[in-house]
């Protein structure tokens, strides 16, 4: 067998091998050390080097070269393999003893060292002329020499992804999921399921099975692809399908209203926050809250007025010669290809109404008017004619004399009413324009999404923000929040932080979905991001002793593993899970969010003048320092990867207990879940440090952390699977790389979002719909691009495409919030004129010290003359300090 460039001997899958050492430069002392394996000798090649044992000592810093021999190597593929270890000086790492390579030497410039095969005469200076004479790159280098991604690019390669439509009122968990015949589907026929929050209807027509209605348009599913879907206006949550079946067009707008009262917001009465959970995927509930959510459910009365959901089918014969139009009404059924499996129900056809008995109707059809006369239709339109159909359902079916009711309410009336009620919770937020106008309405659209499964009595009862199908968390609500709290909505924001407090536990845990032990810290650190955007004083004053019961609980378990035995291995870390793997170890995003939970909360505490804040800030300031210290020995013991240009990175594990990245497999263990070998590491791992304020941005090691984890986890700077879980993303808009940015923010959200609706699935595979925490990250990362603030700075625009400032064009953010207070700034485009213009206006009371606001030109070209600031050709920015509150900028060209 050859190992390390040399024959060696092989015993019971063992062998022996060697390989050479050489630092570039540097003194000092270090040691040699090996897994599965034993370092036999060391021996000094080069440089003034005292041997003693495994340990070295490096003299003078003209350099220094070893030759290590190892004895019960295994270097064979799979788990258990020899892993050498290298302390050093320059930087301590480790590598696998298979790696070892004369094509590809390891070449880690970072520290100045490489290793290569035994009898390889290379010197450092050779290895790295060699390898940079390839001119090859990392991927992300790569990135920054291609024009810049647009989502016409990322969608041309990206899958394609057709979401099912919730629709809804918010507040309400009375909702209906509508399913087509869609090229990526499987249906036969248009689904209908009525839901309670993400639960299903249950009726005892139906039980045990879950209630679905089945209805069909036009002559059936053919070969084209001839469905096309989007929403009122482009963003409201009112739906709109259009089939084409040839010469005959069925346009349908579907949406959910009362069924006796105008859909307003006086009308809009909510579910309490309990009863939603209990209907929401993943919630646990203590005994404690069993005992009140009995409470409530039994004090309910019966709804006098039910969901409906209205359906208007406008079909137009659009040919020159007459044609025939099908049509067949809603019928319960199961969400199988079989038409036929489903509960007893009749039609009368006097009155249109489909019922499981008198009182129990649960669909009223009309044509043109008129009662539908037969659950399935035929009709004859001429050249131009123009019939509508409608279809009410009932969340649950209603009595005969309800059904009349129904029946007699004016589409027209509801559908107005109901764009009305929608538009005008766009009116009280903020607002963001940009150009693209995907993008623009994907903002709006998106801010309805997360308001449609916001749960909770009105007007101010507390609320559940929802992640789609699931019941609150806090790591994935916190982007929902912390979005209502960017649009101005901060008392959405405030109530739905309520949650947390009002369902923490009596320990000063807050833990609510299925043992996601991370729930805490994460929670903590988005009370702290409402503060920063609101100052809202009185509220911390009022929830103080919970967030104090928090904290202690977070010192108290952290006190727990403050062991000499786990120095550097996880002392003064939190261990348990943090996602749906029960990995029960010190992980790094558990600490990095329990950190930045307890950072954010000495900050608020001194900000309202309390005696804690100090001890506060004390606890997070020792608890970074512990995560650092285990950060740096673990990375040291975590094996090197190849990168794209030829180099080699340290890494990092996602947890203390863990040998390296878990995707290597060093461990004979099986662990793959959610569609890829990347959760524990690209999902759950430790660029969470990065984000959490453990590592800063400008540190190298965050450079390393992004680099390593773009060749061997990304997909076009895209995580599998759930990429928004990945935070490489935010670090991208930090450091203003903005090809990277704009790559990772195309081809993410490309395949992720319908192209139509705009609604969000939770994996990549098309699992779970509405996911409202995709949907929020899309919308923070989309601020981000356009707003981000960093220490006294705030940064407009930093990451935004080019191509946003092609002529015409503007950017606007009207009463956005922001850490410095609201804002409001417009950037207009006139490069026709030779000019841009922007400005920018805050509180002067809460202002930055500084603003920094891109303005790149379409075609690169840089100002002649810049108003306003001072200009950084560089990174195309406009510099204004000191900042006043109020600001002019023109550049001209």
């Amino acid at each position: 067998m050859i190992v390390g460039g040399k024959l060696s001997s092989q015993t019971e899958n063992k062998t022996t091998g060697s390989f050479t050492i050489e630092w570039e430069g540097g003194t000092g002392t270090g040691s040699i050390s090996a897994t599965n394996g034993k370092i036999a000798r060391i021996e000094a090649v080069k440089g003034n080097v005292r041997i003693d044992g495994n340990a070295y000592r490096i003299r003078n810093a003209s350099g220094a070269r070893l030759e290590c021999f190892v004895d019960s190597a295994d270097t064979k593929i799979g788990p258990e393999a020899t892993l050498i270890h290298v302390e050093a000086p320059q930087g301590s790492f480790s590598f696998f003893l298979r790696d070892v390579n004369r094509n590809t030497p390891i070449y880690i410039p970072n520290y100045k060292v490489t290793v290569l095969p035994a009898g390889d005469g290379r010197c450092y200076a050779e290895v790295e002329r060699e390898i940079l004479s390839r001119k090859s790159r990392t991927k992300i280098e790569r990135i920054e020499t291609e024009p810049e991604v647009s989502f016409e690019t990322a969608a041309a390669r990206a899958r394609r992804s057709n979401v099912p439509i919730w629709l809804g009122m918010g507040r309400d968990i009375r909702m209906f999921e509508i399913s087509e015949e869609l090229p990526d589907g499987t249906l036969e026929d248009k689904l209908i399921r009525p839901i309670f929050s993400s639960s299903p209807v249950v009726l005892p027509e139906t039980a045990p099975s879950a209630l679905y209605y089945r209805y069909a348009l036009g002559r059936g599913v053919g070969v084209m692809d001839n469905i096309a879907r989007h929403l009122d206006e482009g963003v409201l949550p009112i739906y709109h399908s259009e089939l084409t079946d040839d010469d005959v067009r069925y346009h349908s707008v579907s949406f959910v209203s009362l069924e006796k009262s105008e859909l307003n917001a006086g009308n809009v009465q909510g579910t309490h926050f309990l009863i939603s959970d209990s209907r929401s995927g993943g919630r646990v509930f203590t005994e404690t809250q069993q005992k009140q959510l009995a409470d409530i459910q039994a004090a309910i009365p019966p709804a006098d007025e039910e969901a409906v959901l209205y359906i208007r089918t406008e079909i137009e014969n659009e040919g020159a010669v007459p044609r025939y139009a099908w049509i067949k009404a809603p019928r319960p059924a199961m969400p199988t290809n079989n038409l036929y499996i489903g509960a007893a129900y009749q039609f009368d056809r006097e009155k249109g109404f489909s019922f499981f008995s008198e009182d129990r109707v649960f669909c009223i059809s009309t044509i043109k008017g008129k009662p539908l006369c037969n659950e399935e239709l035929a009709v004859l339109l001429q050249p131009g004619e123009r019939i509508e159909v409608n279809f009410y359902i009932p969340h649950e079916p209603v009595s005969r004399q309800r059904a009349e009711e129904l029946a007699a309410q004016s589409f027209e009336k509801r559908y107005e009413a109901c764009k009305a009620y929608w538009n005008g919770k766009l009116e009280r937020a903020a607002r963001i324009h940009v150009p693209e106008k995907r993008i623009d309405e994907m903002v709006r659209a998106g801010l309805l999404h997360l308001d449609l499964v916001t749960f909770g009595q009105e007007p101010d009862g507390t609320l559940a923000a929802n992640v789609g199908v699931y019941s609150p968390i806090g790591t994935e609500s916190a982007p929902i929040i912390q979005f209502y709290a960017s649009m101005g909505l901060n008392d959405l924001a405030r109530r739905a932080l309520n949650y947390f407090i009002e369902t923490q536990q009596e320990n000063g845990k807050i833990e609510n979905y299925n043992g996601y032990m991370v729930e805490t810290g994460a929670v903590l650190w988005s009370v702290g991001e409402y503060f920063r955007y609101t100052r809202d004083k009185e509220w911390i004053g009022e929830i103080k002793p919970a967030l104090l019961k928090a904290c202690r609980y977070l010192t108290e378990w952290r006190n727990r593993s403050k062991k000499d035995s786990l120095r550097g291995r996880g002392y003064g870390m939190i261990d348990g899970k943090v996602a749906d793997p029960e990995d029960y170890f010190h992980q790094f995003m558990l600490n990095g969010y329990g950190y930045l939970g307890m950072k954010r909360m000495g900050e608020v505490f001194e900000a309202i003048g309390a005696e804690e804040a100090e001890s506060l800030q004390k606890e997070a300031a020792d608890w970074r320092n512990d995560i650092r210290e285990s950060l740096e020995r673990t990375m040291a013991l975590s094996p090197v990867v190849p990168l794209g240009d030829g180099t080699w990175s340290p890494t990092a594990p996602p947890w203390t207990e863990a040998p390296g990245p878990r995707l290597l497999y060093q461990q004979a263990e099986c662990f793959r879940s959610h569609g890829t070998f990347t959760v524990p590491d690209a999902m759950l791992g430790p660029m969470y440090l990065v984000f959490c304020e453990v590592i800063d941005p400008a540190e190298p090691v965050s450079d390393l952390l992004l680099k390593y984890h773009s060749e061997l986890m990304f997909q076009e700077n895209s995580t599998f699977s759930q990429p928004y879980y990945s935070r490489h993303n935010w670090l991208q808009a930090k450091k203003g790389m903005v090809k990277p940015f704009l790559s990772t923010y195309y081809h993410t959200m490309a395949p992720y979002a319908d192209p139509g609706t705009y609604t969000f699935w939770e994996h990549l595979y098309k699992l779970s719909p509405h996911k409202t925490h995709e949907e929020a990250n899309f919308l923070m990362e989309t601020r981000w691009m356009l707003y981000m603030e960093d220490a006294d700075t705030l940064n407009l625009f930093r990451v935004i495409p080019r191509r946003w400032m092609a002529d015409g064009d503007r950017i606007e953010l009207s009463g956005v919030q922001s850490y410095f207070g609201p804002l409001n700034v417009r950037a207009v485009s006139n490069v026709r004129n030779n000019r841009i213009e922007a400005s920018v206006r805050c509180d002067p009371a809460r202002k930055p010290a500084c603003v920094k606001i891109r303005l790149p030109h379409p075609e690169g070209k840089k100002p002649v003359r810049v108003t306003g600031g001072t200009y950084n050709a560089d990174d195309e920015t406009v510099v204004v300090r000191p900042f006043d509150g109020e600001t002019e900028i023109r550049l001209e060209f």
